[in-house]
Parts: structure tokens; sequence; C-alpha cells
């Protein structure tokens, strides 16, 4: 999600984008899964106790692009007239998210500017408790590797989407750099580089997994377009789901 303007600093033309309905479409693609989606800015929006009930409600919970500041703040903080009238402390949804996972829940990081480390280390996934629960290791600094020639995908795990061919793997635009993690298992590198892409990680009884590029555009411009774009995200769901 975006928003977007021709002009410098100027509310005149501005068009906003959601680009979740890609991946929201490809995990319903078979017909065996449904899916909601929101904005990072109706997460930041939920009243307390209602993050929970999402944990508690959904097999498989993904995040794309949504800062560290989403995860640790409240629009509660901000009403001064509650300034004074009582201590304000509210849910951690990072604990929550961890303890989510430890307890057997499924959960995807995927990349994108605001994602793992992020651009100026706005993501800042790894100055919290979520670097407990990713397959991969953060960077200290702003991780956005991009190239406008792109990058392409090769397979490391022969048991990962073995009925889906990457030899036509469209070149992704960018992606988070990250480390790899030895409790992990890397299924997908970038070929030019070597970084993971797709890894999964074991932590309690549940399971996440990390894409380290964006499921949409514009890093995933072409990616979206890819004929296996739709099997790729459901033998990533499915995969996730049979982990135990």
């Amino acid at each position: 999600m975006f928003a977007e303007s021709p002009f410098n600093y100027a509310y005149k033309g501005l068009d906003i984008y959601r680009y979740d309905h890609f991946l929201e479409n490809a995990l319903e693609s078979s017909g065996e899964h449904s899916c909601d989606t929101a904005p990072s800015w109706d997460f930041y929006k939920l009243a307390p106790g209602e993050y929970e009930k999402i944990l508690d409600g959904y097999d498989v919970i993904v995040f794309s692009d949504v800062k560290l500041k989403i995860f640790q703040l409240a629009p509660q903080f901000f009403d001064r007239i509650k300034f004074g009238s009582r201590v304000l402390t509210y849910p951690d949804r990072v604990r929550l998210t961890v303890e989510a996972v430890r307890g057997g829940k499924r959960v995807m990081f995927l990349g994108g500017w605001l994602s793992f480390t992020g651009a100026m280390g706005k993501g800042g996934w790894n100055r919290s408790g979520l670097k407990e629960i990713l397959p991969v290791r953060c960077l200290d600094y702003e991780d956005l590797v991009e190239s406008t020639e792109g990058f392409t995908a090769r397979r490391e795990d022969a048991g990962f989407c073995p009925h889906v061919d990457f030899s036509d793997f469209p070149p992704i635009l960018g992606y988070n750099k990250t480390l790899p993690r030895k409790e992990a298992s890397i299924h997908l590198a970038v070929k030019e580089t070597g970084d993971p892409l797709m890894s999964t990680l074991r932590y309690g009884k549940g399971t996440t997994l990390a894409y380290t590029s964006d499921p949409a555009p514009h890093w995933g411009c072409n990616f979206i377009y890819w004929s296996r774009y739709n099997d790729f995200w459901l033998a990533c769901l499915d995969y996730l789901m049979r982990l135990r």
C-alpha cells in the first residue's frame, strides 16, 4: 500500500492504492482457503483485545510492510484527554505475536521497504522480540537491495514447491538483505547474491515463514504476473501448515 502523487509534498492529485488483493487472490485461488486483509493503519487502530481475537481466529497471519511502530504504538497514547486520568498501557502486540507462534500459530513475514530492518531502519523488526521468531537474522542497518535489472530465485531445497518450475521466475526489483539463521531452513535464495529469499523456522509449536521480497509492486511488479504466482503462494501456505 502506498500514496502516490506527481506533486512534491502536495495533496492535489493524490491516489491511494492497496496492493494486498494480489496475494489475497492467490491464497484463495484454490477454493480451499479464505483470506481477510487490512491495511497497516487498521492494524494500528485495533482496540485492546481485538488483535488477540485475530490471533485466536485465524490459522495463518501475514505481515508485509508493517513497521515495528505499528506493533508498538496505539492511537490511545495520543488522546490528550486521557493524559493524567490514568496510567496508559496497552497489550504488547509483539509479545502477543511471539507467544502465539510459540503456542502453535503460523505467521508469514513478507518483505518491503518497511519490513525486516527496512529503509533507513524504519522496519525495525530487528529491534524487537520479533527477531526471536523470524527465520532469518536482520541487519542492524538499512537492508534494501535494489536493481532496475532485477534478481531471480534459486531453489535451495528440492522438497520445497517441487511442482513449481522456477526457471522462468520473473525479475524482482529488490529485496531485504538478511542473514541465514542456523536453526532455520532456506528454501529459496537470490540467485545473483546467495542471500535468503524464502526461509522457514519452527518455533515452539508454531512455524514462521520469511519471503524477503515484496509479494506486490513495486518490487513485485513482474512477480505478480508470473504464471505460477498463485501456485507459489499456495505451496508456501500448504508447506507452512504441514510443518509440525
